[in-house]
């Protein structure tokens, strides 16, 4: 009898567990058709009634970017004339002439060329950086946005346009004719040997042609540099293509290893990713590097071969981002890139770090406490932990920047400098060896100076609040000379922040300069001077002993 009972209980459950989630959808749907009926009728009344001409397309854009950023940064609405940009993001292609432009200033100066793209129509043309566009062919740039300014340039390949634009030190304007070609922007703008024979390459992101690239700076390295280790550099890498990630793990580990498998409310398009190609290698000792920008697809590469036990991390914990987008269509030729999944590396960890479904009353998000995440093992046993991104096996911190490195950047004064320095230089030596001379320092600092170039302390702003603070509890009227003496010492002084920050200032103005010359190549070479991470990352590889170590199962405990 107890048994009967215990049987239709259960039966019991199982039929309201089948019932329910019919329910929940039923009542979902019913509040979906309820809820844009009624989104429907007040856009019809708003445009009808309100008491001003109303710009409905703008009005409803609002509503959607409103409801999506409640969700996550990452799920979007991409109208028909923004397809371009995902095009960009998955393929690295687009029609156009193939250069970098920037907003200058905030008060309407216009748009620059930043940077011309070595080999392409812009540069070949003989566009520099710091170039003024005036006009793309009829069509007066003077007001507009970089965006705006952005989709005159893309367009047909083979189509010409012709560019009036105002060269500083010139008085004269130029006009430019370029014809479009399909631009192919590289993920690997640079790779190299570093120490005795440790190759180098950088992924700057993924696209449907990263893994290619990979593999064919890889095969160099190995057949006609002899490289017997190699440094795989995902910094400031944010993700893109999913399957890229696979592919390029699949070169390190054996065939039909898994790499990720990705669940979500869908159960039928829940996947297994399986490496499909036979490795370029599995034996040779690999170094990846990663920071708090290196995200999404490049932490599945990360976080695969830490998994594997293929590769040693080094760097600063990653970005955190285990959310999969996909594209869904919509109507008049527009797509939603939506969350429809999470991903989970070969541990079975997700190392999602923002909980997006727990919001805090104020609609901030809040990082997953490292108390509250669990442990995973990788394939040798070592211990490795979900959420909050991947961490590496050997921390190491980039400098920080200083602030008025900001400032410099910011109000152009480097950019405009090394404008005006290229002019007067024709030639440089090569960018590994490439030096910027203390004269060349000082030239800067006479060219802020006449600028007017100054900047706020964050510092002095916190003392100033400080201060309100106390003349408001009545502290400050007691004795004042503390808060004298901190202002004193906090209260800018552009000539000495100059000299003080003097290696961090030289660094990033031969950056700016170099890349007028070798362009992305160049600034590379000069980035990964005195690369401390990259230092570090050569010295665990040349010691082997440390490098297996690293990755050996952990000892048994007694």
């Amino acid at each position: 009898m107890q048994r009967k009972a215990i049987t239709s209980v259960l039966f019991l459950l199982s039929l309201i567990a089948g019932v329910l989630p019919l329910q929940a959808q039923k009542d979902n749907r019913f509040e979906v058709s309820k809820n844009l009926e009624i989104f429907n009728a007040l856009v019809k009344e708003v445009e009808m009634f309100y008491v001003d001409s109303i710009d409905i397309e703008k009005a409803v854009r609002r509503g959607i970017h409103a409801m999506l950023s409640g969700l996550d940064p990452y799920t979007e609405y991409i109208p028909e004339e923004n397809m371009g940009d995902l095009q960009l993001i998955t393929t690295g292609e687009y029609g156009g002439m193939g250069a970098l432009i920037r907003q200058r200033g905030t008060s309407g100066e216009g748009v620059v060329i930043a940077e011309p793209y070595e080999g392409m129509p812009a540069a070949l043309a003989g566009l520099k950086a710091g170039d003024l566009i005036l006009s793309v062919d009829t069509t007066n740039t003077s007001g507009k946005t970089s965006d705006e300014v952005s989709r005159l340039l893309k367009g047909i390949p083979n189509t010409k346009m012709t560019l009036v634009i105002q060269r500083p030190g010139e008085k004269k304007t130029r006009k430019i004719d370029i014809v479009r070609k399909q631009i192919i922007i590289t993920t690997v703008p640079y790779y190299g040997v570093y120490g005795d024979s440790t190759g180098y390459i950088y992924l700057s992101n993924f696209t449907d042609k990263s893994a290619q690239e990979i593999k064919e700076a890889f095969e160099d390295l190995r057949q006609n540099k002899h490289i017997e280790s190699l440094v795989i550099d995902l910094r400031g890498n944010g993700g893109g293509v999913l399957e890229s990630a696979v592919q390029i793990v699949g070169m390190f580990v054996p065939k039909g290893s898994e790499v990720i498998s990705t669940k979500g409310k869908i159960r039928q398009w829940d996947r297994i990713y399986r490496t499909s190609i036979e490795p370029l290698d599995t034996v040779m000792p690999l170094a990846v590097l990663i920071n708090g920008n290196s995200a999404s697809a490049s932490e599945i590469v990360a976080g695969g071969l830490q998994d594997l036990d293929r590769a040693v991390l080094i760097g600063s914990r990653s970005f955190g981002k285990g959310l999969v987008q996909a594209p869904r269509e919509l109507p008049y030729d527009g797509k939603l890139k939506v969350t429809m999944s999470k991903y989970y590396i070969p541990s079975g960890r997700c190392i999602q770090q923002l909980d997006y479904t727990h919001r805090k009353a104020d609609g901030s998000v809040a990082a997953i406490p490292d108390s509250l995440t669990s442990v995973f093992y990788t394939a040798n046993g070592r211990q490795v932990r979900d959420g909050g991104g991947i961490r590496p096996d050997f921390e190491a911190e980039e400098p920080d920047l200083p602030a008025m490195l900001y400032y410099l950047t910011n109000d152009n004064i480097l950019f405009d400098f090394a404008t005006d320095w290229a002019q007067k230089h024709i030639t440089i030596p090569p960018a590994e060896d490439f030096t910027l001379s203390d004269d060349d320092f000082e030239a800067l600092k006479a060219f802020a100076k006449e600028k007017n170039f100054t900047y706020d302390r964050q510092s002095t702003k916190v003392l100033n609040q400080l201060k309100d603070v106390a003349r408001f509890e009545g502290y400050l009227a007691e004795d004042s000379t503390l808060f004298s003496a901190l202002e004193t010492k906090l209260t800018p002084d552009t000539e000495h922040d100059f000299d003080r920050f003097k290696p961090e200032i030289k660094k990033i103005l031969a950056v700016e300069i170099i890349k007028r010359y070798y362009y992305q190549r160049g600034e590379m070479i000069e980035n990964l001077k005195s690369d401390i991470i990259l230092e570090k990352a050569l010295q665990v590889l040349a010691d082997k002993e440390l490098y297996i170590q690293t990755l050996r199962a952990p000892e048994p405990q007694p």
